[in-house]
């Protein structure tokens, strides 16, 4: 099993640690509900390394990123990002992703841990038709992800750039703590404001130290896994291999939104259809209205127990303090305000189906 190059480190500040994407991975330090709290009322700080980043470069990236991913890449000026997915030949997802254009013709593509592989193959292939330039940055930095209300603040102290300024879903290369070549970018997983740093990985160790430093005077903590799961659930984000999979349609999974239809790209005539025509089935948040927790897998059903759909994650929300899940339900059921039951330990649970986000 991989280990992030900071992992003694977060062994010294008590983490609690598992095994996520072949990485052993920070779940925990102080316990899920402080450090989600945290996030949402101060600043917290999650080592995230184990993301992959591949390098696209010359005349021909566009051209196929255009064609590998899901969204517009020719609406990006330099310096702007997006969020998009990688479609597979039969309207699947192969993994979603962030893109951000550094350059006239450098882009870098952010991917799942659990995925860099499979992605890296991928583009490899279809790259055969294009000519551009690949490269696997996946070992060469530290992704850290800074969260929450007090961001900006605490990046006012160790940056001269304002991003508190700095345009959503934008990056720029700068000086942090004394380390340069630093992508800092305005995106994140947790709907609580921020960035997140894309450190040479030779200096991850000073720009972590710095964080805690100078995030002390803003109640900074280190944050796991654990809470980032339940921030990004609260935000109704979609996690790969819950929300999204090779076989679940992007369109389905409620996507469309970042789908670029009036282009032609890896499996499009099956998106192109499924937008047309709809789905059996759509992508869901529910609120649990009797006390319980949904977890993947479990059963959505209606009051006399017909299967009606899954639940594809799940938790106990810190902030609205119940269960909150999103899953993939029969359409006739996903109206707002539906009541449906989850299928907890052979019991069916009241719920209804909420609005996403769960939290504004």
């Amino acid at each position: 099993m991989k280990k992030l190059f900071l992992h003694q480190d977060h062994v010294d500040l008590g983490a609690k640690t598992g095994s996520f994407a072949g990485f052993e991975m920070p779940l925990t330090y102080m316990g899920v509900k402080a450090e989600h709290l945290c996030v949402r009322e101060h600043v917290g700080v999650f080592d995230v390394s184990h993301m992959g980043q591949f390098m696209v470069s010359g005349h021909a990236a566009k051209a196929l990123l255009q064609f590998t991913t899901s969204n517009n890449v020719a609406s990006l000026a330099i310096g702007d990002a997006q969020y998009s997915y990688m479609p597979n030949n039969n309207g699947g997802v192969i993994d979603d992703l962030l893109l951000y254009r550094l350059g006239d013709e450098e882009y870098m593509l952010v991917v799942n841990a659990s995925n860099v592989g499979k992605d890296w193959v991928w583009l490899e292939e279809k790259n055969k038709d294009f000519g551009a330039s690949l490269e696997n940055k996946s070992n060469d930095y530290a992704l850290f992800a800074v969260q929450g209300p007090k961001a900006h603040a605490l990046m006012k102290r160790l940056s001269i750039v304002d991003t508190a300024t700095q345009k959503s879903y934008s990056v720029v290369r700068t000086t942090v703590s004394s380390v340069e070549h630093v992508y800092v970018a305005t995106t994140g997983y947790t709907g609580a404001g921020g960035v997140e740093l894309y450190v040479p990985i030779a200096q991850a160790r000073t720009v972590w130290a710095a964080l805690l430093k100078e995030g002390e005077a803003f109640g900074i903590q280190p944050i796991g896994l654990a809470a980032r799961d339940t921030l990004r659930l609260e935000m109704g984000y979609c996690l790969y291999g819950h929300e999204l999979s090779d076989t679940i349609s992007p369109i389905a999974a409620r996507l469309a939104w970042c789908t670029d239809f009036n282009k032609l790209f890896v499996g499009d005539a099956y998106i192109k259809k499924d937008k047309a025509e709809g789905t059996a089935q759509t992508r869901v948040g529910f609120r649990m209205i009797n006390r319980g927790i949904p977890r993947q897998g479990y059963s959505l059903v209606t009051a006399d127990g017909k299967s009606i759909g899954k639940v594809t994650s799940g938790t106990s929300s810190p902030s609205l303090k119940l269960g909150i899940g999103m899953g993939y339900i029969n359409k006739a059921y996903a109206k707002v305000n539906t009541e449906i039951y989850v299928r907890i330990r052979e019991k069916n649970v009241k719920a209804c189906i909420s609005s996403l986000p769960f939290i504004f």
